[in-house]
This record gives structure tokens, sequence and C-alpha cells, in this order.
């Protein structure tokens, strides 16, 4: 059975950091890109960062700078530091599991809700 559990959410104010942790189960860790979405209310869901099994990481714009993604294989885990988090960031965050071609299966999270006040 594929888990993924997300955790390290909660409420911080604005200029402050938060770390995102997602434990994998049930499918091998290591053969899979990794990301980070978020989504706010009234809002679509976004890509926030990602990390393929090798090469560059991948960010969304607003979070260049400030957030950064990184892989634990051995431990089954992906992260995402959020530096100076800022009231737009919050959200909804999901982590996803993305397998490799050509089955390309998805997994998601269920999220862990960040909240950033002003």
């Amino acid at each position: 059975q594929v888990q993924l559990v997300e955790s390290g959410g909660g409420l911080v104010q604005a200029g402050g950091s938060l770390r995102l942790s997602c434990a994998g189960s049930g499918f091998t860790f290591s053969r899979y890109a990794m990301g980070w979405y978020r989504q706010a209310p009234g809002n679509e869901r976004e890509l926030v960062a990602a990390i393929p099994r090798g090469g560059s990481t991948t960010y969304a714009d607003s979070v260049k700078g400030r957030f950064t993604i990184s892989r634990d294989n051995a431990e089954r885990t992906v992260y995402l530091q959020m530096n100076s988090l800022k009231p737009e960031d919050t959200a909804v965050y999901y982590c996803n599991a993305r397998g490799p071609p050509p089955v390309g299966m998805n997994y998601w999270g269920k999220g862990t809700l960040v909240t950033v006040s002003s």
C-alpha cells in the first residue's frame, strides 16, 4: 500500500521558517521524482518545488531563494525547507511522487496546512 505522509505544517509569523517532511512507503522511493504542491482557498493546486531522481531541482518563481527541496533516499523522505515565509504562502501543502515512464504512477499525500500570519 502506497503512503505519503506529510508533517511539519503549522502556524508561523511572517518572516519565520518551517520544515515540511514527507515520508514515503509502499513504492521504490529512489526511482520516483518527488515534489511539493500547494493549494490555497479558491486557488488551483500549484507546483512549489520538485526534485527528480537525478538532476536539478525546480522551483516556482514565487518561492525561489526562500524554499529548498531535498530528499534522503535512505530515509525515503523528501523535505521542504521554507524560510522568509509570507502570508501568501498560506496553503495546504501536498507531497507528490511521480514514477518513471512508461507507467508513470502518480501518488499524493493528504496534505499539511501551513498558515503564515502577518
